[in-house]
């Protein structure tokens, strides 16, 4: 019987197409995400619009611009179970809620500094946001209210929700995890993870492991309940920006500035293939479903002058498909 690895290199085999899709981003996208059910994908940039897609088979359709914030769009992040709703968070102070059927905003929370990181709770009751101060607010996601704040007094670079919605990890720029109990936030450990800046962090939707990137180079993968690193993968050069894992959990992507996307099995954190880039990628994300990976890279007019900057590429598609 062939083992998942030989099924899903013989799966790529067939399907490692990548095609750029034309979102009128005139900037860097920042951030990339699918919809709960599969079937949209925003992108967030830094010329403050977000644009959402539509996915039908191996095509993508533009569905619509959304505009609003009067700065930077840094990262997005859809509803956990509502397939219609997404938030963003903006330099502009500000995080807005929108719903897709409507291409609207549905609410505008102000906060108090330039928000750069976002998650929302597996339950869907709460999004949690961080700001530049290393601040994290905490907003109701139906009353659209500001729960509660927490500051903290080192660089918070990436937050997350566990899947069972009681603890709440941070990475922050000693290199380490810390984890909090939620909802009353209270420190339970300090991982020592990295020697290095840890910046992103990404929990696998099986619920068994979490993976952290950092700037040494490495991305860790973690026991959810043991909290012990089981393996670091290291075939890239430079700091991992960006960490995504499979639907079925079975499957690592991380990026950073080298040209190339390393995808590795979880389980035994072998190589299973790479995708090629122009430049370097700071967004990748599994879609919920199948076996395909959006991703956008830094602005290509830095480096390809005659090639617009805001692409998103998708990676995965059949090779026959047009």
């Amino acid at each position: 019987m062939a083992s998942y690895f030989d099924e899903i290199q013989k799966y790529f085999q067939h399907h490692n197409r990548t095609k750029e899709l034309n979102g009128n981003h005139t900037a860097k996208v920042h951030s990339v995400g699918w919809s709960c059910d599969g079937r949209l994908l925003a992108s967030g940039s830094f010329d403050k619009t977000v644009s959402v897609f539509l996915l039908e088979r191996d095509r993508m359709s533009r569905e619509a611009t959304y505009r609003g914030h009067t700065d930077s769009v840094d990262q997005l992040c859809w509803h956990p179970f509502h397939p219609e709703l997404f938030v963003t968070a903006s330099g502009d102070k500000t995080i807005r809620i929108w719903d897709a059927r409507a291409n609207k905003t549905v609410a505008t929370v102000n906060t108090k500094g330039e928000n750069i990181n976002i998650c929302w709770s597996p339950d869907g009751q709460t999004i949690a946001v961080g700001n530049k101060e290393d601040l994290v607010t905490f907003v109701d996601a139906r009353s659209h209210r500001v729960k509660t704040e927490e500051q903290f007094k080192f660089e918070v670079n990436e937050i997350s929700w566990n899947n069972e919605n009681d603890l709440f990890f941070l990475t922050n720029g000693h290199g380490c995890i810390n984890v909090l109990s939620y909802p009353d936030l209270k420190s339970l450990h300090v991982l020592n993870a990295h020697p290095a800046n840890c910046i992103c962090i990404e929990f696998d939707p099986t619920g068994k492991y979490f993976a952290t990137g950092s700037a040494d180079a490495l991305a860790s993968l973690w026991d959810v309940n043991e909290l012990i690193c089981i393996r670091t993968f290291s075939r890239l050069d430079w700091p991992v920006r960006t960490l995504s894992f499979s639907y079925d959990g079975k499957m690592l992507a991380s990026a950073s500035e080298d040209l190339a996307i390393d995808i590795a099995s979880v389980e035994t954190g072998e190589k299973i293939t790479e995708v090629q880039c122009e430049s370097p990628t700071f967004t990748v994300a599994w879609h919920p479903k199948r076996h395909l990976l959006a991703f956008a890279c830094d602005d290509k007019d830095k480096y390809n002058r005659d090639r617009d900057a805001g692409t998103i590429k998708l990676f995965g598609l059949a090779n026959d498909s047009s």
